[in-house]
């Protein structure tokens, strides 16, 4: 691996099928013990029960206010700065139960991938 620096481009933001705008801001096969993305939740949306096979994901909150569903706790409000971690194959999902986005980095170790992500129905 070599030292670079990898800048943010917000037209890059996409959707993804659990729910939610995804701005991948560093997700590289020369990197692959680690995945960074920002996620973004309108208000009232709650994303897909899921869980993603073989990764930890890590849930940073940067602006807004959730609920979390993951595992079997109970589920808990969220709100600036607190820091989630899902452990492999563990459901989840994240409601905005705020009037604004909700915006979180998602941080997934090894590194993110659509394989990964798997559908609870």
């Amino acid at each position: 691996m070599q030292a670079c620096i990898l800048k943010a481009n917000e037209d890059n933001e996409y959707y993804f099928e659990e729910g939610c705008f995804i701005l991948e801001l560093a997700n590289l096969t020369a990197d692959p013990d680690v995945s960074i993305a920002r996620a973004r939740v309108k208000p009232g949306v709650t994303t897909e029960l899921h869980r993603l096979k073989g990764v930890v994901e890590r849930y940073v909150i940067l602006s807004g206010v959730a609920d979390v569903e993951i595992g079997g706790l109970e589920p808990q409000q969220l709100s600036v700065g607190d820091v989630v971690i899902i452990p492999p194959f563990c459901a989840q999902r994240i409601t905005n139960i705020g009037a604004d986005d909700l915006l979180f980095l998602a941080i997934c170790s090894p590194r993110f991938t659509a394989k990964v992500y798997e559908a609870i129905v």
